[in-house]
């Protein structure tokens, strides 16, 4: 599809994530003419970090996985240099009342892990190959591949917490982009992993996450992308020729091709014209799981040496507390630390709408009746609400979805794509190979490689997270 006369940019991309910057560093360093758009004050989305009493804080526990292609890790170290570190992890689980290292290690599993539980699992293990899944669900799927132990008493309660729904509601996909060692031989090949070299590790910026996204930003503008901040999109007129997008203010802006990064629900509900009806009911039908981060600014230094305490256990909306400071060899203040808090759940829940002294209370009893040391006084208290964070896949969405996924790939100008764009849990190294997929696929002259994008997206169906 050749450039459109009228067309004031080639390309508009909706939302500044690692997705989107990443589509926009490219494209502009190919020549084209990108512009950016997005409603939060900077880039970075959901992996975006900001100062919060002189300490870099992100959205949550974020880290660049080994796994990353080389290719794209080789641009993100010419655009951070040193900054971007190499680090071991060192976290904890509590389970079955104690705290075990994770990711997990041979040593510190035969001296913790209690004895009824590694017995009932080891059994569950020899017993493998009789279980077969008995429907496509996130229950089924694990019980079959992990067998009832590791199920009923981690994942499961896990799951809950996580989704809010139970374990048989969810479809079996959503274990396998989840859970990546998802059989017990995969399972006691990743302890293994583990006790091997120098242990499990990741890349993590000494500024924060979010220093990933803003540095593709800064290049992107540097290459003569047009980045605007606190600018949100109403409208989306898509033609056959091109996109017009409507911001909040009245200004419409034209492109040849738009990009989309944000929710495909709420791409469809202000896109013009309107899909049909029956895309508009698929949209009503697919969950974003939110989020509240809870930040504790605390005195006297580091709380603990760990970099993440996960929670999965039912007695606590708490699923992982993590120390932005032990994430990275930097400069924090050595007087003070922070402490941020997930808690996952409906934007028309009961912990949504809670007020900051509530949060900080359940913040503060989960971490003393699991034994680590209270907080005491907290220096200063931060809330933050996150309303898309983890896609829900019920048992059936698949047809929804399709739907939804057909009626955008039918838009000849649009591509939607990134997590929220494509429904998936993926990590920011699987974003960022979206991002660099739709770079490779748009030629000099505007013509998109729509093969190319195919493969693309067959190869993201194989994505697992890494936790």
């Amino acid at each position: 599809m050749p450039p459109s006369p009228t067309a004031q940019a080639d390309l508009i991309v909706l939302g500044a994530g690692p997705a989107g910057v990443g589509a926009a560093y490219r494209t502009a360093r190919a020549g084209h003419k990108v512009v950016v758009l997005e409603r939060a004050p900077g880039p970075g989305g959901a992996a975006a970090s900001f100062e919060l009493d002189g300490i870099r804080v992100d959205h949550g526990s974020h880290r660049l996985h080994p796994a990353i292609d080389p290719r794209i890790l080789g641009d993100l170290r010419g655009l951070l240099g040193d900054e971007l570190q190499r680090r071991p992890r060192n976290g904890r689980i509590w389970l079955e009342g104690r705290w075990i290292r994770f990711p997990l290690r041979p040593a510190d599993l035969a001296r913790r892990l209690p004895p009824s539980f590694a017995a009932a699992a080891a059994a569950d293990a020899a017993t493998a190959w009789a279980r077969r899944p008995r429907a496509d669900t996130f229950a089924e799927t694990l019980r079959a591949g992990l067998g009832p132990t590791m199920c009923q008493r981690f994942y499961f309660p896990y799951a809950r917490k996580l989704w809010g729904l139970d374990p048989s509601e969810l479809a079996g996909e959503q274990a396998r982009r989840r859970v990546s060692a998802g059989s017990a031989a995969r399972l006691l090949a990743r302890v293994a992993r583990g006790a091997g070299g120098d242990g499990p590790w990741f890349w993590y910026p000494r500024r924060g996450f979010g220093t990933i996204a803003e540095r593709l930003a800064a290049a992107a503008a540097d290459a003569g992308a047009e980045l605007r901040y606190g600018t949100a999109a109403e409208r989306v007129e898509l033609r056959p020729d091109g996109a017009t997008v409507t911001l909040a203010g009245g200004e419409r802006l034209e492109a040849s091709r738009l990009w989309s990064t944000v929710p495909l629900p709420a791409l469809a509900r202000m896109a013009d014209p309107a899909p049909p009806p029956d895309v508009l009911r698929a949209a009503g039908r697919l969950d974003f799981r939110a989020m509240v981060l809870v930040y504790l600014v605390l005195e006297g230094g580091r709380y603990s040496p760990y970099d993440a305490h996960y929670l999965p256990d039912p007695g606590t909306p708490v699923t992982r507390v993590s120390e932005p400071a032990n994430y990275r060899d930097g400069d924090d203040p050595p007087d003070r630390t922070v402490l941020c808090a997930e808690l996952p759940c409906s934007r028309d829940g009961e912990l949504w709408r809670a007020g900051n002294d509530r949060l900080a209370g359940l913040v503060r009893a989960a971490l003393v009746d699991r034994g680590l040391p209270d907080p005491g006084p907290v220096r200063r208290l931060a809330v933050r609400r996150l309303p898309n964070v983890y896609p829900v896949y019920r048992v059936g969405y698949v047809t929804p979805f399709q739907a939804l996924d057909a009626w955008a790939a039918a838009q000849p100008a649009l591509l939607s794509f990134g997590r929220l764009g494509l429904f998936v849990h993926d990590n920011t190294h699987h974003a960022l190979a979206m991002a660099w997929a739709a770079a490779d696929a748009l030629a000099p002259d505007g013509a998109f490689d729509h093969t190319a994008w195919s493969a693309a997206r067959e190869s993201f169906t194989t994505h697992v997270v890494e936790d």
